[in-house]
């Protein structure tokens, strides 16, 4: 069996592997190693070929005996074939990946003004994809004649491609500029993967700018890739089967709603329907906690408990893969809506008042309580929600629904 992998300095958080198994029958590693370890590695080891990633894509470029037109192009290189004579071939599948992404989010870059956060190997990436394109590439840097602070007299660009790293999990709170100041904006493509929805995408999502991340990105590299690694060309049906596989191992599915409207049956369910590990948030709460929600009422009052959800929230939503049911006011903080939006396709469940139960909860203990709660959260739960699923069925008709729904987010 042939066997490839990934060298990068850190690759902790690197999905290739996953990926690559997803896409092909070969052998896949990841190697990650500092740089002074590269020089021996591209001359000794045993490898058919390999992918590269931060910091190396122009260190590997001296070892090469041919570089395809892209990688020319590009001036970087992310996938190196060993051929039969020994000799190492490299290419540059980045620009086919940001392509499709590109293509994804409607953008057309011909006679437009494109903005590129940053100026990396992945921002000569961008720089290719807009010229190629016919478009032109405004490099925005933080030291150089486009700067953030001057970044106003780019106000009637039409595209913005983020390429930096702000945003990028652990930093899930940070966001490289804010797009206000961008008003002529008609598409934001951000190459961060993790979190699906960086702050940016979720600013560009609320002004209602079409918008991609670089999960699809980072499929169609792959894709692409894998077809100089096997020599063959991968079938749309697998490479959408793959992206729809790795979408749902990082994406949470999040039900939120008004207390007893169903969330924790409904999830329960749909955990084992979907085979995705349940994650309760009350639960997460009680159990670090040490006492019940009614407690922690008693003792810390309402904003003790905010605090101690918000932990939660932050914790799980900066991860992915799991059904997370949370408490009925969970939405009201602003910060808690963003971390559940970052790697969550955020449901909302929807029951009739007359229908929610009352007793033992803390903050809808009547009926005017219960009128007066709905009357705040109704927005907030629309702001948050990608979908809205009335319970007013069954069980299975409403796990059904969000199935349905689910599966189609996965898709696009």
């Amino acid at each position: 069996m042939k066997h490839f992998g990934l060298i990068g300095e850190r690759l902790g958080h690197s999905h290739s592997k996953t990926l690559h198994g997803y896409l092909a029958d070969y052998s896949y590693e990841l190697w990650p190693m500092p740089r002074d370890a590269v020089d021996g590695f591209l001359k000794t080891a045993e490898f058919d070929g390999m992918n590269v990633t931060i910091p190396y894509k122009q260190t590997v470029i001296p070892y090469l005996a041919e570089m395809g037109e892209t990688a020319r192009r590009v001036g970087c290189v992310n996938t190196i074939v060993k051929r039969s004579d020994g000799t190492l071939y490299g290419d540059n599948t980045d620009v086919y990946g940001m392509s499709v992404m590109a293509a994804r989010a409607g953008i057309n870059f011909a006679g437009k003004k494109t903005l590129i956060l940053g100026s990396g190997g992945t921002s000569l990436t961008a720089q290719a994809v807009v010229r190629a394109a016919g478009g032109e590439a405004v490099v925005i840097s933080r030291y150089g004649e486009n700067n953030y602070e001057n970044l106003e007299k780019h106000a009637d660009a039409d595209y913005l491609i983020n390429t930096t790293p702000v945003g990028m999990y652990p930093n899930v709170d940070a966001s490289p500029v804010d797009l206000k100041r961008l008003p002529c904006l008609k598409g934001v493509l951000d190459v961060i993967y993790n979190p699906l929805r960086t702050k940016l995408l979720q600013q560009a999502q609320q002004l209602g700018i079409p918008h991609q991340g670089g999960l699809c990105m980072l499929v169609y590299q792959a894709v692409r890739a894998c077809e100089l690694f096997a020599g063959e060309t991968v079938s749309v049906q697998r490479a959408q089967a793959a992206e729809m596989a790795l979408r749902k191992s990082v994406t949470n599915l999040v039900l939120v709603g008004m207390p007893g409207c169903g969330k924790s049956t409904i999830g329960a369910k749909l955990a084992q329907t979907l085979d995705m590990p349940l994650v309760d948030l009350d639960e997460e709460i009680v159990r670090t906690a040490g006492m019940s929600i009614p407690e922690i009422f008693r003792t810390e009052g309402e904003a003790g408990f905010r605090e101690r959800e918000a932990e939660q929230v932050k914790r799980f939503g900066s991860e992915g893969g799991r059904v997370l049911v949370t408490g009925g006011g969970a939405i009201k903080r602003e910060d808690n809506r963003a971390h559940l939006q970052m790697n969550g396709f955020v449901v909302q469940l929807k029951r009739s008042l007359d229908a929610l139960p009352m007793d033992g909860r803390p903050l809808s203990k009547d009926r005017q309580a219960l009128e007066n709660m709905w009357q705040e959260r109704a927005p907030l739960y629309a702001a948050c929600a990608d979908q809205i699923i009335e319970n007013d069925s069954t069980i299975d008709a409403c796990v059904q629904a969000i199935k349905e729904a689910f599966d189609e987010a996965l898709r696009s």
